[in-house]
């Protein structure tokens, strides 16, 4: 069984591994969220296991959670050869027709058969934009398709489902902000009135121009936004 992939890994890797952090190797294409492990060379002892039972054994040794599709079958029949981790997880890809995808903190593994397309509308948001966020979120993986379509007008996703998933959620969350940034109301300037006592005439002044004027048979002195006193007799 898989057991034998840990025998030969020192206490130094195993803190990494168990602090989900791995060692790039520098040989794959570029991944958002790094799965590069060791070039140290394990054994594998497979011999007649079912797929996804060899999947999650791998898993278990790498210290690492995985979600297996219910779509991934198949048997491991025969003796594995010595890989190191990272090429054994792609061998597998590569032997029984499955994508990985890894974000950070599941191990996501489904049958190509489940690889999903999509065709996103570019309306408030940029390409460019879109994929520095995607960049940013360590979602990118260049194994799997973020592309603009000519004119800038449209975006091609395809991927696994946990790939796509990601991509959607950041691009809805991307336009919901700039949707909410064109759509702020606007305070409305507070209103200025002012009331001019002058004589026996009152002038109500709105926001710097006159807008009514009064005129009264009680003879006033000069004020400003105050009611006219009654005389004392």
């Amino acid at each position: 069984m898989l057991r034998a992939l840990i025998q030969s890994v020192t206490p130094h890797v195993l803190r990494f591994l168990c602090a989900g952090f791995f060692l790039s190797t520098g040989s794959h294409a570029a991944l958002g969220v790094p799965l590069s492990l060791s070039n140290t060379p394990y054994r594998y002892t497979v011999l007649d296991q079912d797929l996804s039972a060899a999947l999650q054994e791998f898993g278990n040794n790498m210290n690492l959670r995985v979600n297996i599709s219910a779509e991934v079958k198949g048997r491991i029949r025969g003796n594995m050869p010595d890989l190191p981790p990272r090429e054994f997880l792609d061998r597998l890809a590569n032997l029984y027709g499955l994508q990985w995808y890894y974000d950070g903190l599941v191990l996501y593994v489904s049958a190509a058969k489940e690889a999903q397309t999509r065709m996103l509308v570019l309306t408030s948001i940029r390409f460019d934009a879109f994929k520095g966020a995607l960049d940013k979120l360590e979602i990118s993986d260049d194994r799997y398709v973020v592309r603009p379509a000519p004119g800038n007008g449209l975006v091609l996703i395809s991927g696994p489902p946990r790939f796509t998933a990601l991509v959607e959620q950041t691009f809805n969350g991307l336009v919901a902000e700039a949707q909410a940034q064109t759509h702020v109301p606007e305070t409305p300037p507070r209103e200025s009135v002012l009331t001019l006592f002058r004589g026996s005439s009152t002038m109500v002044v709105r926001d710097g121009l006159p807008e009514a004027a009064y005129s009264s048979d009680v003879p006033q002195q000069d004020a400003v936004g105050g009611k006219p006193e009654p005389r004392q007799k």
